[in-house]
């Protein structure tokens, strides 16, 4: 029996290559956000302004009627697209049409911060993950509706890059957190080689594996664990996909910075008081440095 390659243990961080004097907003890609429901609307607004902040020329945050005008209100420098809502005021199922037909002009597209949960929603993630063919990060509930369907990865036509905590991940395990977290590494490397996707497990210590390499971030701190904080992650992940970037070093890249950023604002405002809008006040500086 041939046993599974060790994964290559990887240290360095990428980089953004420098910007041409000639470029446009065309150059560094659009991005869509899928997002928000009837009280998540700023699940949306921050993953929207993280991809800005990630440098992405263009963003359309999708999000449902529902909410549609308090995201537009949120940030003027994105765009937004107003999809159909359920009575809940979530994604409907018929939502599924325009919101693939958004992704063809799109150069990457994000999915899940602040959806919500129900059977329509699993229908409307699953059709996505079939039909879109660009690079799709997913994080949030739409790795919730993902429980049990994990074969649905294998048949993405583009890469996909999935954001779990510890509790998401051992839902789609079929598993529990106590099990993810007593073996973070290896369970992230062979889900990742299994499903062919790039992972990422949030955590102290994140973990980002393509099955074949792995990478365990050093930066981040506890004031970091906050609502939004992870929809932040997402959209920055977007931005970096929409610039070119391939997806285990845009991962990296993404961790990095995201707890860069959440040093800093840490340094600025203390653990206890941090909130997720000061990593987006942070970014800005986690770059140039």
């Amino acid at each position: 029996m041939t046993l599974p390659t060790p994964p290559q243990t990887v240290v360095e961080v990428p980089k953004l290559p420098p910007r041409a004097r000639e470029a446009h907003k065309g150059t560094f890609g659009k991005v869509l956000v899928v997002a928000g429901s009837s009280g998540m609307a700023g699940a949306a607004s921050l993953a929207g302004t993280a991809a800005l902040r990630g440098g992405a020329g263009l963003v359309v945050v999708a999000t449902p009627r529902s909410v549609g005008s308090i995201v537009a209100t949120a940030q003027p420098c994105y765009m937004t697209a107003e999809m159909p809502a359920d009575r809940a005021g979530r994604f409907s199922r018929s939502a599924l049409s325009p919101l693939v037909a958004l992704a063809e002009s799109a150069t990457a597209v994000v999915v899940g911060p602040g959806l919500g949960q129900s059977p329509a929603l699993v229908e409307l993630i699953v059709g996505l993950l079939e039909q879109i063919r660009r690079p799709l990060v997913l994080d949030a509930d739409a790795l919730n509706a993902l429980a049990g369907r994990t074969a649905a990865l294998q048949r993405r036509p583009a890469p996909t890059l999935l954001t779990p905590h510890p509790g998401e991940f051992a839902r789609l395990l079929g598993s529990d957190t106590r099990r993810v977290q007593a073996d973070r590494v290896e369970l992230t490397v062979q889900f990742a080689r299994q499903h062919g996707v790039v992972l990422v497990l949030k955590g102290a210590g994140t973990v980002v594996s393509d099955g074949q390499r792995v990478y365990v971030n050093t930066t981040g701190n506890p004031g970091m664990a906050t609502g939004g904080s992870g929809d932040v992650l997402t959209g920055l992940l977007g931005a970096l996909l929409a610039q070119g970037m391939l997806p285990f070093e845009a991962a990296v890249l993404g961790v990095f910075v995201h707890g860069r950023a959440g040093d800093l604002a840490r340094d600025a405002v203390g653990e206890v008081s941090l909130i997720a809008s000061d990593l987006l006040d942070n970014l800005p500086a986690a770059f140039s440095q």
